[in-house]
């Protein structure tokens, strides 16, 4: 009598299940993933304009005055972009105050478009608070 050996390992349906199993997962996780990021990011662009609002009220105390000009402020460009290229920041003066707005740039502006752009004016009033 032969008996016959059991082959060890998985069938083609059971590695089936498992691949779409994991692609449903995956399909729920991405979405929330790439918002993470987003929010990530935009908050190196929020840091950045609370850094440039700082800069023009030490420019004002120095020079009375508030500045358009981004280079003045001791960046390099002007408007700037952060460092890793995801946000444009300029800031407009309008006589007695200044505004610094930051713009999406490329896969930021895709993952992000809801909030943006963001404004920081020189009383403390945020666009879209919520991004916030």
């Amino acid at each position: 009598m032969q008996f016959r050996r059991k082959g060890k390992g998985f069938t083609l349906i059971e590695v089936m299940i498992v691949v779409v199993i994991v692609g449903i997962l995956a399909s729920i996780a991405y979405p929330s993933y790439t918002k993470y990021v987003a929010k990530g990011a935009r908050s190196d662009a929020i840091a950045e304009m609370m850094r440039i609002a700082n800069l023009q009220e030490q420019h004002y105390l120095d020079f009375r005055r508030y500045t358009a000009d981004m280079k003045e402020l001791g960046y390099g460009a002007d408007p700037m972009e952060t460092e890793r290229g995801l946000y444009q920041i300029d800031a407009t003066v309008n006589g007695a105050s200044f505004e610094v707005k930051a713009i999406a740039l490329g896969t930021q502006a895709a993952r992000d478009a809801e909030c943006t752009p963001l404004t920081l004016s020189s009383t403390g009033a945020k666009t879209k608070p919520e991004c916030w």
